[in-house]
């Protein structure tokens, strides 16, 4: 009924609640700039890694001829060198290119691994309860106790050799803890829907009701955790490679670059400007996402 002039009904008011709550999670991920913003940057950064053996102008490890100045110091961003050379002689622009690659590999696979088990622990511990999630919880408590950046360095410096898939599972076992708790926090509530508990009375199996009807309404939270996570792990990594226990040299990493930058900030900058930067925009890329992805996925009750 119409009560007035330009009045709608409350019931079609346009960009409420119901509007959020019948639409589909394509259509609400339509039209969202940060989103989009945070995915081309990552998109970009992840090809650069991809193709670095094509853009790349030089060897990464090899020192140039000519990539010295007569006094022995790194040359500053030129015709032959779009991003100057570093304090050997080595063209920045190659190191940062294949340092992506590396970087990124462990990164991302540390984030797959890290909540991937943090789903595991979390909706294990949510779903049976009691003494499992008493266990589950308080070990999740032991590795959350921990400063994230110690742990690493601690299990880092322990390790035979440190390579890529060394660092991938060190960074994945130390970050599962913060998710597993969020995935719990989820599966408990989940837990307690009609439709669970239904199918418990049908006598639908464990397995059958977390494959049916749990994991599946957790696929944004994933999402989000995931991304969320992907610019933490990034960041250890780089922070690894910067207090010298990432992966060895002369392998480039951006945090070993930025670590070889300290000597030289005030006569070569941008040997710590570029790899600060891609740092910078990869973490703001995979934040931009995730928080996006929080605002459209998950429900304002939860989020």
């Amino acid at each position: 009924m119409v009560t007035g002039a330009g009045m709608r009904p409350a019931h079609a008011e346009p960009g409420g609640d119901m509007m959020d709550a019948v639409s589909s999670p394509h259509q609400r991920l339509v039209g969202r700039p940060l989103l989009l913003i945070g995915a081309a940057l990552g998109l970009l950064m992840v090809l650069l890694a991809v193709f670095a053996g094509l853009l790349a102008p030089h060897d990464p490890l090899q020192p140039l001829a000519h990539g010295l100045s007569e006094f022995g110091e790194p040359l500053g961003p030129g015709a032959g060198h779009p991003l100057g050379t570093d304090s050997l002689g080595r063209d920045v622009l190659s190191r940062l290119l294949y340092g992506a690659r590396i970087s990124l590999t462990i990164g991302i696979g540390a984030v797959l691994l890290s909540t991937l088990l943090g789903l595991l622990v979390g909706v294990t511990a949510g779903y049976f309860s009691g003494w499992v999630d008493a266990v589950l919880m308080r070990l999740t408590d032991v590795v959350m106790a921990f400063p994230a950046i110690l742990l690493a360095l601690a299990l880092a410096a322990v390790l035979p050799q440190r390579n890529v898939m060394t660092l991938l599972l060190v960074i994945g076992f130390i970050n599962w803890a913060a998710a597993a708790r969020i995935f719990r926090s989820e599966t408990l509530t989940l837990r307690e829907r009609l439709y669970v508990e239904a199918a418990r009375v049908l006598g639908a199996s464990h397995t059958r009701i977390l494959f049916r009807h749990v994991l599946p309404h957790l696929t944004s939270t994933v999402l989000v955790v995931a991304s969320l996570g992907a610019a933490t792990t990034i960041l250890l990594d780089a922070g690894l490679s910067f207090l010298g226990i990432g992966v060895p040299a002369p392998a480039p990493t951006w945090g070993s670059m930025l670590q070889e930058a300290q000597q030289y900030y005030s006569i070569a900058p941008w040997l710590a400007v570029w790899p600060g930067l891609a740092v910078l925009l990869t973490v703001a890329a995979f934040n931009l996402i995730a928080f996006d992805l929080r605002r459209a996925l998950v429900p304002r009750d939860r989020a």
